[in-house]
């Protein structure tokens, strides 16, 4: 197995340069966790108070839920906090969690990235497709099939296929005892809320996110970071994107930094919330011109829509499909 090629700090920074953009803060992390967390809550008590604001609701609930998992992201690549046993902790316990099975994942992702051996390369393989593709993807996240095909059809899957000796109950069991967090925060917040008329919290404001806004956004996402780009390619400058964000796509698509994906490849060890400085330093150096750049979310996408109409063959799950839905279960 050939590794990506890969660039060194030293090849673009001082050392007095350097040292900043690769300093952990110890609070600057759980402060971003909190505000994930502040946020949702703050858009849960929104919509609660005024129903009519539920569809904002869920859009920043989603986008929040996505920030938590780029958060958990980052404690995967230990930037999350100085104290290695701290940023573990934040990352399992505070973030959608599963952080032992997503690091060796992704790992991976960085040593092979757009090589062959990239666990990731299904994300862009299929790229460009057609733009009717792309809506009948978009519909999909939006109606919750994503979501259905990704965490439930398995479980109705092994009912139907059972053998004679497994029981309903017993697949069931299984199930619910491998997914504490989902089933246990359901009834935890159910408990609360009922009481006071909110029974409904829940399922609308925490399980609807996660199954409409959460795919569709986590999907959009993969697309910038790596739609489009040559397999083996040898270039790591090149191996992912960097897309300009407006506000609006920072609230909604794009949290906590994410958006500066080619300035993550190039130097994975620096937390998100020093990309920005990492990328006005590489700017200002004239290294933006060899780097992957977007100027907006909707350039990417239409340049990861650009197949022809004529080539679509039909509605079929792709490897990108496939792709968003490991990026979920990660």
């Amino acid at each position: 197995m050939t590794a990506a090629a890969r660039v060194a700090p030293k090849d673009y920074f001082s050392t007095e340069e350097w040292a900043p953009l690769a300093r952990k803060s110890a609070w600057k992390g759980p402060a971003l966790i909190a505000h994930a967390w502040l946020v949702i809550l703050a858009a849960a008590a929104m919509a609660m108070a005024f129903p009519i604001t539920i569809p904002l609701a869920v859009m920043i609930i989603g986008a929040r839920q996505l920030g938590l998992a780029i958060l958990m992201h980052d404690a995967a690549h230990g930037a999350l906090h100085p104290d290695l046993k701290v940023n573990d902790w934040l990352g399992e316990h505070l973030t959608p969690g599963g952080l032992g099975q997503y690091r060796s994942y992704h790992l991976g992702h960085h040593k092979f990235a757009q090589q062959a051996e990239d666990p990731d390369l299904g994300l862009s393989a299929p790229f460009p497709i057609t733009a009717l593709s792309l809506r009948r993807k978009i519909l999909r996240d939006l109606t919750g099939q994503t979501h259905f095909k990704q965490r439930w059809a398995p479980l109705f899957r092994r009912i139907a296929e059972r053998t004679p000796d497994q029981s309903v109950l017993g697949i069931l069991g299984r199930f619910v005892r491998g997914r504490p967090r989902f089933f246990i925060g359901a009834a935890v917040t159910i408990a609360a809320t009922a009481p006071f008329g909110f029974w409904w919290a829940w399922f609308v404001l925490w399980w609807l996110p996660s199954a409409t806004w959460l795919p569709l956004v986590t999907r959009l996402r993969n697309i910038a970071e790596h739609a489009c780009i040559a397999k083996d390619e040898p270039d790591p400058l090149r191996h992912a994107r960097t897309t300009r964000a407006s506000l609006i796509e920072r609230m909604f698509l794009a949290p906590y930094f994410v958006n500066y994906h080619c300035e993550h490849h190039m130097f994975m060890l620096v937390p998100c919330y020093n990309l920005p400085r990492t990328h006005r330093l590489l700017k200002a150096k004239g290294v933006m011109a060899g780097m992957l750049t977007a100027p907006s979310y909707r350039d990417v996408l239409r340049q990861a829509s650009s197949k022809p109409v004529k080539a679509d063959r039909g509605g079929g799950p792709t490897p990108e499909d496939r792709g968003v839905e490991r990026a979920l279960i990660q």
